[in-house]
């Protein structure tokens, strides 16, 4: 069920109004992708979350005076849905250690420390309830 600022879930109630209305965006957009809403919305929350901490000042400011999310945006559908099972990823690669979704096209995030890395990856998969999958520098697969 899409949402809007007047129309959200409760769970939405408590957040920041800056990330509440990230929060909702990131949730149409999973829903149009074809998360259920006991997927979407914690996923939605906790990337708001993160992207309003690693946002910078007038990145803030665009979002929170832009337009706000419509029930009927139309978002990007070429997110697969079949993500959601599959683990989370963790390797190095070109000097920084990546986080990404085995099978996805783009990795999630970028990190110069292992377990900032780790870190972020068990977040993901808490969310998606799958694992992740460490792997050395040097390619190695961890326990």
């Amino acid at each position: 069920m899409p949402w809007d600022m007047t129309d959200y879930p409760d769970s939405f109630k408590n957040l920041d109004h800056v990330v509440r209305k990230k929060a909702i965006d990131i949730a149409n957009a999973l829903e149009s992708n074809g998360y259920d809403d006991s997927r979407a919305i914690p996923i939605a929350i906790d990337q708001a979350k993160e992207w309003a901490s690693n946002a910078s000042e007038d990145e803030l400011n665009a979002f929170k005076y832009g337009e706000s999310p419509k029930k009927d945006d139309s978002h990007d559908q070429s997110s697969n849905p079949d993500l959601l099972d599959k683990d989370v990823l963790v390797y190095f690669e070109d000097d920084h250690w990546i986080v990404r979704t085995k099978d996805a096209k783009r990795p999630d995030s970028t990190h110069n420390k292992k377990q900032d890395a780790l870190n972020r990856a068990k977040e993901i998969a808490e969310n998606k309830e799958s694992n992740v999958v460490s792997y050395t520098k040097d390619g190695d697969k961890q326990d």
